[in-house]
């Protein structure tokens, strides 16, 4: 049966791997994205999948964007939670803007993303919830004292949606990456780049597709009695 999937934050990097995952799954998908007009429109090209553009951190932009996809693509029946941003600074410096920024995105946009498609899932008796959270939630990270707090509480979330969605059909579960070969990742000094590699037992970066591999099994039928669970896909850099 054909399923339709929305990932948030999902024209770029894990995002974008996580999109043609699913795609390749046989879902219909939709991708959303924050600012990157260009970067969107080239992604939906190369790859037809359908990119939506809104703020995760209001839940009116976002309610009214799945409502669109909901519209033109029919009831959302995977939810990947990918969006998130980064806003580092030692916490004697960090502003309150810095914090609030971070905590609207990757943890506000979390329940901002399935709480209005929460519903529909729970009437037809069947949904997937996967939230991209981070290592540094698991583990803490220096100067990141807002992103690990949002990539933490995201598996609260995660334990929590599973308890209220069981009965109803619905799973609602987490994957931790490590250090990816994002964009982001590749841009830093080689030195420091080649550090972050020094940590990993695995002795390289995790790769994109890898994390999209964890999401797609989880939003498989054959996953469903896996719930409030948390890949941790880092290389064996940190056991939980």
């Amino acid at each position: 049966m054909a399923r339709t999937a929305l990932v948030t934050g999902g024209s770029r990097g894990i995002g974008a791997a996580i999109s043609q995952a699913l795609k390749a799954q046989g879902c219909t998908v939709a991708a959303t994205y924050a600012g990157n007009d260009e970067a969107a429109a080239k992604f939906t090209e190369e790859t037809g999948i359908k990119t939506y553009k809104w703020n995760v951190g209001s839940y009116e932009d976002s309610a009214a964007g799945i409502a669109k996809v909901e519209e033109e693509l029919g009831p959302i029946d995977i939810v990947v939670a990918n969006a998130g941003i980064t806003r580092d600074a030692p916490f004697h410096k960090m502003t309150p803007q810095q914090w609030q920024e971070v905590i609207d995105t990757n943890l506000t946009g979390v329940f901002n993303t399935v709480h209005p498609v929460w519903p529909g899932m729970r009437e037809r008796k069947f949904g997937r919830v996967i939230v991209i959270s981070s290592i540094n939630g698991q583990k803490g990270q220096f100067a990141q004292v807002n992103y690990a707090a949002t990539k933490a509480g995201d598996l609260g979330i995660v334990k929590s949606l599973a308890q209220e969605g069981a009965r109803a059909g619905i799973t609602a579960n987490a994957v931790c990456p490590g250090y990816i070969a994002t964009e982001m990742v590749m841009a830093v000094p080689e030195k420091v780049r080649e550090s972050i590699i020094g940590q990993i037992p695995a002795g390289r970066l995790g790769e994109p597709e890898e994390i999209a591999r964890c999401v797609a099994f989880l939003a498989s039928d054959d996953s469903g009695f896996i719930n409030g669970s948390t890949i941790s896909a880092n290389g064996a850099q940190f056991f939980v």
